[in-house]
């Protein structure tokens, strides 16, 4: 395998790998959150079920994303997988940067929820096109007896986006005190998603090479 070649194969797992952070990014801070976000937009006399609203919420989005795999399937197959990833990641960090910046039940009553639960399933839509978007594009890119290694790097994407998530949603708690973050602390992860979406919304625009395959 050549230099430019093996440079281009790098950029293609880097391109594939990108999105896959900022999609798992988002469920690793929500999850993290459920008791902050639960006592906001789920408010009820019992933390419990504030608790367990918000974790419902959170599972709203996994529904979304066989629906995600068609949809994006489709526009990778019809357009480009290029169209299809990039557009995923958009998807993906502007509804983590809404949640960020929501009013609360408190101060819009049930709208508050009904928003909530519509970020949520639009990004569980971007989830279900990006993995499976992500790992075709992977594999595509890859050589004769290299697929399943260029593949692998799709859940090398989601597990680094869980860790980056969870480090970042630990050293906003350990930084703050219990009634910043409870107030507006928990607010900051989400926020900074969306400089993790655009890093990620860069890659694909520029790194991903014009003659990568675009679909079938």
């Amino acid at each position: 395998m050549g230099s430019k070649t093996l440079v281009g194969k790098r950029r293609a797992i880097i391109a594939g790998v990108a999105g896959n952070v900022m999609e798992w990014y988002d469920f690793s801070v929500f999850g993290y959150f459920s008791a902050n976000i639960g006592h906001h937009f789920f408010p009820t006399q019992d933390a419990v079920s504030s608790l367990i609203a918000a974790f419902g919420v959170f599972a709203a989005g996994f529904l979304m994303r066989p629906l995600g795999s068609l949809v994006f399937g489709y526009i990778g197959d019809k357009m480009s997988r290029k169209m299809a990833l990039t557009a995923s990641v958009a998807l993906m960090a502007i509804p983590t940067f809404l949640i960020g910046a929501l009013p609360t039940h408190q101060q819009i009553g049930v709208t508050a929820s009904v928003l909530l639960v519509l970020m949520r399933l639009l990004q569980g839509l971007s989830v279900g096109g990006e993995y499976t978007t992500s790992s075709i594009f992977l594999v595509e890119c890859s050589v004769a007896g290299h697929r399943g290694f260029f593949g692998s790097f799709s859940a090398v994407g989601s597990c680094s986006g869980i860790l980056l998530g969870s480090a970042l949603s630990a050293l906003v708690t350990a930084v703050l005190d219990r009634a910043m973050l409870e107030s507006w602390g928990w607010r900051i992860p989400f926020l900074i998603g969306l400089t993790v979406g655009i890093a990620g919304l860069y890659i694909r625009r520029h790194v991903i090479e014009e003659s990568a395959p675009q679909g079938r």
